[in-house]
């Protein structure tokens, strides 16, 4: 399957994030709780250097719980903080807020002891495209963020957000897309509709799916669909997608099988949580 996704302003943005890290005290990066590796750029240590960073792992609602603690202990051995949130409902925030503070500590300690007190954490927001960048700042600045306007050497692009409880937050305008070389991350990114299904190879991707499904959520997927997973054994995944046409009516004239019909149903139910919380990477796939 060839997947080109356009890299967008990709350059611009890394030289800006670049230019403004001397503003700032922290970077939070926004990544998709269900796809961490495919879900974040490959150039962010690089971008980011040694400036303290926290995790959010964002659409945590959305993910499998066990396997998201699993990320947030991987991330731990690393010594990064990675902390589950939901930007819709808000679950987590005030937890991420507190590593934030976690992390934090020492510096507000140093500002302290030179009489700087009072001085509010400055953020910046960093993330890829349809992980939840916008839902996130509106969420955490709640509705007594306000932009505190340009500050020096800051140019008209960006936006200072007080947040309340102390901290500040540098939305960064523009972009930041992954740059990816390999099918897999690509497919990762489709399988939760990041990449517009206009062009993909829909039938495809949804036979990519079945296999995914029957290997790490078989009863789930079975029980969505009403097969026996015994009788499928011996199956190929499209054989799989052939057998959801079938149970789930998707017949066109002459009696054959509507595989773009049953491809959509199965993608939309997969990103609708229907057949409920999926994550589609794991630590132990890591090589």
């Amino acid at each position: 399957m060839n997947i080109q996704w356009y890299p967008g302003h990709m350059a611009k943005t890394k030289r800006l994030i670049k230019e403004k890290l001397s503003l700032i005290d922290v970077v939070v990066e926004l990544l998709d709780a269900r796809l961490p590796l495919s879900s974040r750029n490959p150039d962010m240590e690089e971008i980011c250097g040694n400036k303290p960073r926290v995790i959010a792992l964002n659409k945590s609602d959305m993910a499998d719980e066990e396997v998201t603690k699993k990320w947030v202990e991987w991330y731990a051995s690393k010594g990064i903080k990675a902390v589950p949130i939901c930007s819709i409902s808000g679950n987590g925030i005030q937890k991420l807020k507190d590593e934030v503070s976690q992390v934090m500590q020492e510096k507000r300690q140093r500002d302290e002891a030179r009489g700087m007190t009072g001085r509010s954490i400055k953020m910046m927001v960093v993330g890829i495209p349809n992980v939840g960048k916008s839902a996130f700042v509106n969420k955490i600045a709640g509705r007594a963020g306000a932009v505190t306007g340009d500050r020096p050497g800051v140019t008209k692009h960006i936006q200072w957000i007080r947040v309340p409880g102390g901290y500040e937050l540098m939305d960064t305008p523009g972009v930041l897309w992954p740059k990816f070389d390999d099918e897999e991350t690509a497919l990762n990114l489709a399988f939760t509709g990041a990449i517009k299904d206009e062009i993909m190879d829909v039938e495809e991707l949804a036979v990519k799916v079945c296999g995914f499904l029957r290997k790490h959520y078989p009863e789930e997927f079975a029980d969505r669909y009403k097969f026996d997973i015994e009788d499928t054994v011996d199956m190929q995944d499209y054989e799989i997608l052939e057998v959801i046409a079938k149970n789930r009516g998707c017949i066109i004239s002459g009696g054959e099988f509507d595989y773009f019909r049953a491809s959509n149903i199965l993608l939309d139910e997969l990103r609708g949580m229907k057949l409920g919380k999926v994550s589609f990477e794991r630590p132990d796939d890591i090589g």
